[in-house]
C-alpha cells in the first residue's frame, strides 16, 4: 500500500484555522481508507473512471505548477477540491491557475494552496481564488493566529474575487478626473 504523506502543516481559511478532513497521498491505494484524499494529477488521471465516479466526493486533485488545468477542466463539476502546489516561493504559476479555475472555468469547489505558503503571499492567494491554505511556515502560522494577514490596500490587477467595499485599484485603474 502506498503511504499517505504526513502533512505537518495547519489548514487556514479566512475564518481561521480548522481541522482538515483531507490528506495527501501518492497512490490510489489511499482510497481504501476513510476521509478525503488528495491525489497527484497523474494518479487521478490513471484511476478507473468507475472508481473516480464512485469516490468523487472524497477525491481531490493536486496540480503541480508545470501541469495544465485543462487536464481536469471537463471533470471539475465532480472534483470537490483542487490543490495547487507552491513548491517554492518564487514560483507563482499556481496564482494564475486559481484565477483561471474561478473565472474561466467557473469552479466553485475548494481551491487549496499547498507547499511554500508564506505570509507575504496570502493576500494575493485570497484575491486570486484560494479558499484554503496549508501553512507550515512558522512566521505565517504565528501571524495568522494573531489575525495579521497583511497585504496592501491598493493593487494594480483585477482578481477572481470581488474587492471589498470601496475602490481598491491603484490610481492607474481609476478614471481621470
Amino acid at each position: 500500500m502506498t503511504e499517505v504523506a504526513d502533512n505537518p502543516s495547519r489548514v487556514w481559511t479566512p475564518e481561521g484555522f480548522r481541522d482538515d478532513g483531507w490528506r495527501h497521498a501518492e497512490g490510489a491505494e489511499a482510497l481504501e481508507g476513510n476521509g478525503g484524499v488528495i491525489l497527484p494529477l497523474a494518479v487521478w488521471k490513471a484511476l478507473d473512471p468507475a472508481v473516480r465516479e464512485a469516490e468523487k466526493d472524497r477525491i481531490g486533485v493536486l496540480i503541480a505548477p508545470g501541469e495544465d488545468i485543462a487536464e481536469i477542466a471537463d471533470a471539475l463539476a465532480s472534483i470537490p477540491l483542487v490543490a495547487l502546489a507552491f513548491p517554492a516561493f518564487n514560483d507563482g504559476r499556481s496564482f494564475s491557475k486559481a484565477t483561471l479555475l474561478r473565472s474561466r472555468h467557473g469552479y466553485e469547489g475548494e481551491i487549496r494552496a499547498c507547499g511554500d505558503v508564506l505570509i507575504d503571499l496570502i493576500p494575493h492567494m485570497l484575491r486570486t481564488g484560494f479558499d484554503v491554505l496549508e501553512v507550515s511556515n512558522e512566521t505565517a502560522l504565528a501571524r495568522l493566529a494573531e489575525g495579521r494577514i497583511g497585504g496592501l490596500p491598493l493593487y494594480y490587477q483585477p482578481s477572481a474575487r470581488p474587492a471589498d467595499a470601496g475602490q481598491r485599484y491603484s490610481w492607474r485603474r481609476k478614471p481621470a478626473a
